[in-house]
Protein backbone atom coordinates (compact mmCIF):
# COMPACT_ATOMS: atom_id res chain seq x y z
CA UNK A 1 0.00 0.00 0.00
CA UNK A 2 2.93 2.36 0.61
CA UNK A 3 4.85 3.16 -2.33
CA UNK A 4 6.91 5.53 -1.43
CA UNK A 5 8.71 7.20 -4.23
CA UNK A 6 10.96 8.50 -0.77
CA UNK A 7 14.60 9.23 -0.58
CA UNK A 8 15.87 7.31 2.51
CA UNK A 9 18.53 9.88 4.09
CA UNK A 10 18.43 8.66 7.71
CA UNK A 11 20.88 10.21 9.66
CA UNK A 12 21.40 10.22 13.63
CA UNK A 13 22.69 13.33 15.21
CA UNK A 14 21.90 12.74 18.86
CA UNK A 15 18.72 11.04 18.83
CA UNK A 16 17.55 13.05 15.94
CA UNK A 17 16.34 10.54 12.72
CA UNK A 18 16.27 12.35 9.10
CA UNK A 19 13.10 11.87 6.52
CA UNK A 20 13.46 13.20 3.14
CA UNK A 21 10.48 12.45 1.05
CA UNK A 22 10.45 13.59 -2.67
CA UNK A 23 6.88 14.13 -3.26
CA UNK A 24 4.92 14.72 -6.57
CA UNK A 25 4.41 18.74 -5.06
CA UNK A 26 7.59 19.06 -3.71
CA UNK A 27 10.71 18.08 -0.94
CA UNK A 28 9.65 17.44 2.06
CA UNK A 29 12.04 16.74 5.32
CA UNK A 30 11.05 15.65 8.28
CA UNK A 31 13.28 15.36 11.65
CA UNK A 32 12.43 13.62 14.76
CA UNK A 33 13.85 14.32 17.94
CA UNK A 34 11.74 11.82 20.33
CA UNK A 35 8.92 9.45 20.14
CA UNK A 36 6.78 7.63 22.98
CA UNK A 37 7.84 4.09 23.24
CA UNK A 38 5.92 1.97 20.54
CA UNK A 39 5.36 4.82 18.38
CA UNK A 40 8.38 5.71 16.03
CA UNK A 41 7.87 7.86 12.73
CA UNK A 42 6.59 4.96 10.39
CA UNK A 43 4.27 3.58 12.95
CA UNK A 44 2.65 6.93 13.00
CA UNK A 45 2.39 8.39 9.71
CA UNK A 46 2.97 7.83 6.27
CA UNK A 47 3.81 11.01 3.35
CA UNK A 48 1.09 11.61 0.50
CA UNK A 49 0.44 14.96 -1.48
CA UNK A 50 -1.85 17.68 -2.10
CA UNK A 51 -2.95 19.76 -4.98
CA UNK A 52 -3.03 22.91 -2.42
CA UNK A 53 -1.06 25.50 -3.25
CA UNK A 54 -1.06 26.23 0.62
CA UNK A 55 0.20 23.25 1.77
CA UNK A 56 1.47 20.64 -1.09
CA UNK A 57 2.24 17.64 1.56
CA UNK A 58 0.31 15.45 4.05
CA UNK A 59 1.15 13.32 6.97
CA UNK A 60 -0.92 10.47 7.12
CA UNK A 61 -1.78 9.20 10.28
CA UNK A 62 -1.96 5.35 10.42
CA UNK A 63 -3.70 5.51 13.84
CA UNK A 64 -5.98 8.27 13.49
CA UNK A 65 -8.78 5.77 11.72
CA UNK A 66 -9.26 8.66 8.80
CA UNK A 67 -7.20 7.81 5.61
CA UNK A 68 -5.89 4.91 6.46
CA UNK A 69 -7.18 2.09 7.64
CA UNK A 70 -6.89 1.33 11.56
CA UNK A 71 -7.68 -1.94 14.26
CA UNK A 72 -10.20 0.02 16.62
CA UNK A 73 -7.26 -1.62 19.73
CA UNK A 74 -4.56 0.41 17.92
CA UNK A 75 -6.82 3.63 18.16
CA UNK A 76 -7.68 2.92 22.27
CA UNK A 77 -3.91 2.26 22.99
CA UNK A 78 -3.16 5.69 21.15
CA UNK A 79 -6.09 7.56 23.17
CA UNK A 80 -5.05 6.08 26.33
CA UNK A 81 -1.52 6.92 25.72
CA UNK A 82 -2.19 10.27 24.70
CA UNK A 83 -4.55 10.41 27.98
CA UNK A 84 -1.94 9.44 30.31
CA UNK A 85 0.36 12.55 29.05
CA UNK A 86 -1.97 15.01 30.68
CA UNK A 87 -0.82 16.60 33.48
CA UNK A 88 -2.45 14.99 36.99
CA UNK A 89 -3.49 18.29 38.68
CA UNK A 90 -5.40 19.72 35.79
CA UNK A 91 -7.68 21.85 37.83
CA UNK A 92 -11.19 21.36 36.84
CA UNK A 93 -13.87 21.40 34.98
CA UNK A 94 -11.76 20.19 32.59
CA UNK A 95 -13.17 21.46 28.83
CA UNK A 96 -11.56 19.05 26.06
CA UNK A 97 -12.14 20.35 22.66
CA UNK A 98 -11.47 18.22 18.93
CA UNK A 99 -10.68 19.94 15.77
CA UNK A 100 -12.90 19.74 13.26
CA UNK A 101 -12.47 17.47 10.66
CA UNK A 102 -10.15 15.28 11.19
CA UNK A 103 -9.11 15.02 15.34
CA UNK A 104 -13.16 15.08 16.08
CA UNK A 105 -12.66 11.12 17.14
CA UNK A 106 -9.50 11.19 18.40
CA UNK A 107 -10.51 14.33 20.33
CA UNK A 108 -13.32 12.51 21.92
CA UNK A 109 -11.32 8.87 22.24
CA UNK A 110 -8.64 10.89 24.55
CA UNK A 111 -11.50 12.52 25.98
CA UNK A 112 -13.30 8.68 27.12
CA UNK A 113 -9.83 7.47 27.94
CA UNK A 114 -9.39 10.15 30.09
CA UNK A 115 -12.39 9.87 32.24
CA UNK A 116 -11.40 6.08 32.38
CA UNK A 117 -8.07 6.53 34.03
CA UNK A 118 -9.58 9.84 36.51
CA UNK A 119 -12.95 8.73 37.46
CA UNK A 120 -15.01 11.56 38.73
CA UNK A 121 -13.22 14.26 37.54
CA UNK A 122 -15.63 17.01 36.08
CA UNK A 123 -15.36 17.84 32.53
CA UNK A 124 -17.06 18.55 29.14
CA UNK A 125 -16.19 17.15 25.57
CA UNK A 126 -16.92 19.29 22.36
CA UNK A 127 -15.85 19.52 18.75
CA UNK A 128 -15.63 22.09 16.56
CA UNK A 129 -17.41 21.78 13.22
CA UNK A 130 -17.88 23.40 9.68
CA UNK A 131 -21.36 22.98 10.05
CA UNK A 132 -23.55 25.31 11.70
CA UNK A 133 -26.47 23.43 14.22
CA UNK A 134 -29.77 25.26 15.63
CA UNK A 135 -29.46 29.20 16.24
CA UNK A 136 -27.35 29.32 19.48
CA UNK A 137 -24.51 31.05 20.54
CA UNK A 138 -20.98 29.97 18.97
CA UNK A 139 -17.20 30.58 18.08
CA UNK A 140 -16.05 31.70 14.80
CA UNK A 141 -12.89 30.85 13.92
CA UNK A 142 -10.40 30.07 10.92
CA UNK A 143 -7.65 27.49 10.21
CA UNK A 144 -5.47 28.95 8.06
CA UNK A 145 -3.97 26.91 6.13
CA UNK A 146 -6.72 24.37 5.86
CA UNK A 147 -8.53 23.68 2.45
CA UNK A 148 -11.84 24.19 4.63
CA UNK A 149 -10.78 27.61 6.65
CA UNK A 150 -13.99 28.34 8.34
CA UNK A 151 -14.79 26.94 11.60
CA UNK A 152 -17.55 26.96 14.37
CA UNK A 153 -18.01 25.70 18.33
CA UNK A 154 -20.99 25.60 19.43
CA UNK A 155 -21.93 26.78 23.01
CA UNK A 156 -23.87 24.38 25.27
CA UNK A 157 -27.59 24.48 24.85
CA UNK A 158 -28.53 22.25 28.13
CA UNK A 159 -28.22 24.64 30.94
CA UNK A 160 -25.95 22.06 33.20
CA UNK A 161 -23.31 21.33 30.14
CA UNK A 162 -23.36 25.47 29.81
CA UNK A 163 -22.66 26.17 33.42
CA UNK A 164 -20.16 23.64 33.48
CA UNK A 165 -18.10 25.02 30.38
CA UNK A 166 -18.30 28.75 31.73
CA UNK A 167 -16.92 27.62 35.22
CA UNK A 168 -14.42 25.70 33.02
CA UNK A 169 -10.61 26.16 34.88
CA UNK A 170 -8.73 23.72 32.28
CA UNK A 171 -9.29 23.66 28.32
CA UNK A 172 -7.16 20.10 26.58
CA UNK A 173 -6.83 21.35 22.81
CA UNK A 174 -6.53 18.08 20.62
CA UNK A 175 -5.48 17.71 16.98
CA UNK A 176 -3.99 15.08 15.59
CA UNK A 177 -1.00 17.12 14.33
CA UNK A 178 0.50 20.68 15.13
CA UNK A 179 2.68 22.63 12.77
CA UNK A 180 1.58 26.33 13.42
CA UNK A 181 -0.29 26.36 16.44
CA UNK A 182 -1.96 29.40 15.49
CA UNK A 183 -5.75 27.83 15.66
CA UNK A 184 -5.18 26.66 19.19
CA UNK A 185 -4.43 30.10 20.13
CA UNK A 186 -7.05 31.55 18.61
CA UNK A 187 -9.15 28.88 19.70
CA UNK A 188 -8.02 29.29 23.11
CA UNK A 189 -8.24 32.77 23.28
CA UNK A 190 -11.81 32.74 22.15
CA UNK A 191 -12.92 30.48 24.55
CA UNK A 192 -11.36 32.40 27.78
CA UNK A 193 -13.35 35.20 26.83
CA UNK A 194 -16.53 33.17 27.70
CA UNK A 195 -14.81 31.39 30.35
CA UNK A 196 -12.52 33.54 31.93
CA UNK A 197 -11.87 31.08 34.79
CA UNK A 198 -9.43 29.15 32.52
CA UNK A 199 -6.02 29.11 34.11
CA UNK A 200 -4.35 26.17 31.99
CA UNK A 201 -4.33 24.71 28.46
CA UNK A 202 -2.89 21.35 27.86
CA UNK A 203 -2.10 20.67 24.00
CA UNK A 204 -2.49 16.78 22.96
CA UNK A 205 -1.45 16.16 19.18
CA UNK A 206 -0.05 12.61 17.85
CA UNK A 207 3.10 14.54 16.14
CA UNK A 208 4.06 18.15 17.04
CA UNK A 209 6.49 19.01 14.11
CA UNK A 210 7.01 22.89 15.56
CA UNK A 211 10.34 22.14 16.28
CA UNK A 212 11.90 22.98 20.03
CA UNK A 213 12.18 26.68 19.17
CA UNK A 214 8.79 26.46 17.50
CA UNK A 215 6.85 24.51 20.23
CA UNK A 216 8.92 27.17 23.01
CA UNK A 217 7.37 30.06 21.32
CA UNK A 218 4.21 28.76 21.18
CA UNK A 219 3.74 27.89 24.32
CA UNK A 220 4.29 31.83 25.74
CA UNK A 221 1.38 32.67 23.87
CA UNK A 222 -1.61 31.87 25.26
CA UNK A 223 -1.26 34.17 28.29
CA UNK A 224 -1.63 31.24 30.96
CA UNK A 225 0.43 28.45 31.87
CA UNK A 226 0.58 25.84 29.20
CA UNK A 227 1.93 22.14 28.68
CA UNK A 228 1.91 19.41 25.92
CA UNK A 229 2.28 16.04 25.10
CA UNK A 230 2.71 14.23 21.48
CA UNK A 231 3.36 10.92 20.53
CA UNK A 232 5.45 11.73 18.12
CA UNK A 233 8.39 15.19 18.39
CA UNK A 234 10.39 16.76 15.80
CA UNK A 235 10.26 19.15 12.97
CA UNK A 236 9.78 19.51 9.43
CA UNK A 237 10.73 21.52 6.35
CA UNK A 238 8.68 21.66 2.75
CA UNK A 239 10.27 23.31 -0.44
CA UNK A 240 7.47 23.63 -2.79
CA UNK A 241 7.74 22.25 -6.36
CA UNK A 242 4.37 22.67 -9.09
CA UNK A 243 1.41 22.92 -7.83
CA UNK A 244 -1.45 22.43 -9.10
CA UNK A 245 -4.44 24.96 -6.77
CA UNK A 246 -7.08 23.90 -9.47
CA UNK A 247 -8.84 21.77 -6.83
CA UNK A 248 -12.66 22.53 -6.16
CA UNK A 249 -13.80 24.11 -3.14
CA UNK A 250 -13.93 22.19 -0.33
CA UNK A 251 -16.34 24.16 1.89
CA UNK A 252 -19.74 26.35 0.78
CA UNK A 253 -21.52 27.65 3.83
CA UNK A 254 -24.74 28.73 4.10
CA UNK A 255 -26.21 29.69 7.35
CA UNK A 256 -29.55 28.99 6.33
CA UNK A 257 -28.71 25.73 5.31
CA UNK A 258 -29.79 22.59 7.46
CA UNK A 259 -26.97 20.12 6.62
CA UNK A 260 -28.40 17.43 8.81
CA UNK A 261 -25.37 17.56 10.94
CA UNK A 262 -26.49 15.75 14.78
CA UNK A 263 -27.11 18.23 17.61
CA UNK A 264 -25.36 15.13 19.43
CA UNK A 265 -22.40 13.28 20.17
CA UNK A 266 -20.32 16.49 20.57
CA UNK A 267 -20.91 18.99 18.96
CA UNK A 268 -23.49 20.86 21.95
CA UNK A 269 -20.96 18.78 24.67
CA UNK A 270 -21.17 15.87 26.24
CA UNK A 271 -20.06 15.24 30.03
CA UNK A 272 -20.30 11.33 29.37
CA UNK A 273 -18.48 8.39 27.35
CA UNK A 274 -20.67 7.49 24.63
CA UNK A 275 -21.98 4.23 24.15
CA UNK A 276 -23.80 2.18 21.64
CA UNK A 277 -27.43 1.01 21.10
CA UNK A 278 -27.12 -2.45 23.09
CA UNK A 279 -27.27 -5.41 21.27
CA UNK A 280 -26.16 -3.68 18.13
CA UNK A 281 -22.32 -5.06 17.80
CA UNK A 282 -23.95 -8.30 18.75
CA UNK A 283 -26.34 -8.71 16.12
CA UNK A 284 -24.20 -7.46 13.36
CA UNK A 285 -21.42 -9.75 14.63
CA UNK A 286 -23.19 -13.06 13.93
CA UNK A 287 -23.39 -12.20 9.98
CA UNK A 288 -19.42 -12.35 9.81
CA UNK A 289 -17.78 -15.58 8.79
CA UNK A 290 -14.41 -16.83 10.24
CA UNK A 291 -12.04 -15.48 7.84
CA UNK A 292 -13.96 -12.41 6.79
CA UNK A 293 -13.06 -8.55 6.85
CA UNK A 294 -15.22 -5.57 8.06
CA UNK A 295 -14.71 -2.27 7.57
CA UNK A 296 -16.72 0.42 9.79
CA UNK A 297 -16.46 3.43 7.79
CA UNK A 298 -17.23 6.90 9.78
CA UNK A 299 -18.70 10.15 7.55
CA UNK A 300 -16.78 13.68 7.71
CA UNK A 301 -16.57 14.54 11.20
CA UNK A 302 -19.22 11.79 12.32
CA UNK A 303 -15.90 9.35 13.33
CA UNK A 304 -15.96 8.59 16.51
CA UNK A 305 -19.36 6.09 16.53
CA UNK A 306 -17.69 4.43 13.88
CA UNK A 307 -14.61 3.68 16.47
CA UNK A 308 -17.28 2.34 18.88
CA UNK A 309 -18.81 -0.43 16.55
CA UNK A 310 -15.66 -1.39 15.40
CA UNK A 311 -14.29 -1.90 18.84
CA UNK A 312 -17.36 -3.83 19.90
CA UNK A 313 -17.01 -5.83 17.06
CA UNK A 314 -13.64 -6.44 17.05
CA UNK A 315 -14.01 -7.40 21.07
CA UNK A 316 -16.69 -10.06 19.87
CA UNK A 317 -13.50 -11.48 17.37
CA UNK A 318 -14.48 -9.72 14.01
CA UNK A 319 -11.60 -8.92 12.14
CA UNK A 320 -11.90 -5.12 11.86
CA UNK A 321 -10.51 -2.22 10.83
CA UNK A 322 -12.14 1.64 11.66
CA UNK A 323 -11.52 4.54 9.27
CA UNK A 324 -13.59 7.54 7.80
CA UNK A 325 -14.70 9.47 5.06
CA UNK A 326 -12.94 13.29 3.97
CA UNK A 327 -13.39 16.43 2.52
CA UNK A 328 -9.78 16.73 1.94
CA UNK A 329 -8.39 16.36 -1.33
CA UNK A 330 -5.23 14.02 -1.63
CA UNK A 331 -3.24 12.81 -4.89
CA UNK A 332 -2.84 9.23 -5.17
CA UNK A 333 0.72 8.73 -4.37
CA UNK A 334 2.74 7.59 -1.74
CA UNK A 335 0.59 6.07 1.77
CA UNK A 336 -2.82 7.16 -0.36
CA UNK A 337 -2.68 3.77 -2.47
CA UNK A 338 -6.53 4.44 -3.97
CA UNK A 339 -9.17 7.10 -4.29
CA UNK A 340 -13.13 6.69 -4.56
CA UNK A 341 -14.92 10.26 -5.09
CA UNK A 342 -18.70 10.14 -4.13
CA UNK A 343 -21.54 13.42 -3.11
CA UNK A 344 -21.06 14.69 -0.25
CA UNK A 345 -23.89 13.93 2.12
CA UNK A 346 -23.99 16.43 3.86
CA UNK A 347 -25.20 18.33 1.13
CA UNK A 348 -22.63 21.63 0.84
CA UNK A 349 -21.68 20.51 -3.31
CA UNK A 350 -18.31 19.83 -2.54
CA UNK A 351 -16.52 16.24 -3.09
CA UNK A 352 -16.14 14.09 -0.29
CA UNK A 353 -13.32 10.83 -0.71
CA UNK A 354 -12.58 7.24 0.77
CA UNK A 355 -8.84 6.66 0.77
CA UNK A 356 -7.38 3.11 0.69
CA UNK A 357 -10.32 1.49 0.00
CA UNK A 358 -11.58 -0.54 -3.25
CA UNK A 359 -14.42 -1.58 -3.80
CA UNK A 360 -15.07 -5.79 -2.72
CA UNK A 361 -11.40 -5.24 -0.76
CA UNK A 362 -13.77 -6.39 2.09
CA UNK A 363 -16.51 -8.55 3.12
CA UNK A 364 -18.35 -6.19 4.95
CA UNK A 365 -18.21 -2.56 4.45
CA UNK A 366 -20.69 -0.71 7.72
CA UNK A 367 -20.99 3.23 6.74
CA UNK A 368 -22.04 5.07 9.97
CA UNK A 369 -23.60 8.24 9.26
CA UNK A 370 -25.73 10.82 11.33
CA UNK A 371 -27.23 12.85 8.28
CA UNK A 372 -30.44 11.64 7.03
CA UNK A 373 -30.47 9.35 3.91
CA UNK A 374 -29.46 10.88 1.02
CA UNK A 375 -28.29 10.18 -2.51
CA UNK A 376 -24.92 10.64 -1.96
CA UNK A 377 -25.18 8.13 0.84
CA UNK A 378 -26.52 5.39 -1.50
CA UNK A 379 -24.09 6.41 -4.43
CA UNK A 380 -21.03 5.21 -1.67
CA UNK A 381 -22.97 2.35 -0.48
CA UNK A 382 -23.53 1.46 -4.09
CA UNK A 383 -19.46 1.79 -5.12
CA UNK A 384 -18.36 0.03 -2.04
CA UNK A 385 -20.89 -2.49 -1.26
CA UNK A 386 -21.57 -0.90 1.85
CA UNK A 387 -24.48 -1.30 4.62
CA UNK A 388 -26.26 1.86 5.85
CA UNK A 389 -26.67 2.55 9.65
CA UNK A 390 -27.91 5.93 10.36
CA UNK A 391 -27.07 7.19 13.89
CA UNK A 392 -30.29 8.78 15.01
CA UNK A 393 -29.07 9.55 18.56
CA UNK A 394 -27.01 7.23 21.22
CA UNK A 395 -30.19 5.17 21.71
CA UNK A 396 -31.02 5.11 18.27
CA UNK A 397 -29.76 3.41 15.43
CA UNK A 398 -31.28 2.44 11.84
CA UNK A 399 -30.11 0.35 9.66
CA UNK A 400 -31.47 2.18 6.17
CA UNK A 401 -32.17 -0.42 3.40
CA UNK A 402 -29.96 0.40 0.20
CA UNK A 403 -31.48 0.61 -2.70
Amino acid sequence: MERLAETLAVAFAGQATERVVDLPTGKLTVTVTAHAGAYPLDALVGFAARANAKRGFLFVSKVLGKHWPVRPSAMRALHHSLARGLPLALPGPVLFIAMAETAVGLGQGVFEAWLEQDVGREALFLHTTRYRVGDGPLIEFEEAHSHAPRQFLHMPQDAALAEKFAQARSIVLVDDEASTGNTFVNLAAACRAVAPAIEHVHLVTITNFMGEAGTAKLLGRFGVPVTHSAALEGAYTFEAGQLDSGAAPAQRYDASADRGASAGFGRLAVDHALALPPGLAAGLVHQVQPGQRVLVLGTGEFMHPAYLLGRALEDQGADVVVQSTTRSPILVWGTVASAVTFPDNYGEGVANFIYNVAPGQYDHVLVCHETPPTAALYELADQLGARLFHFKSEKLVEEIPVR
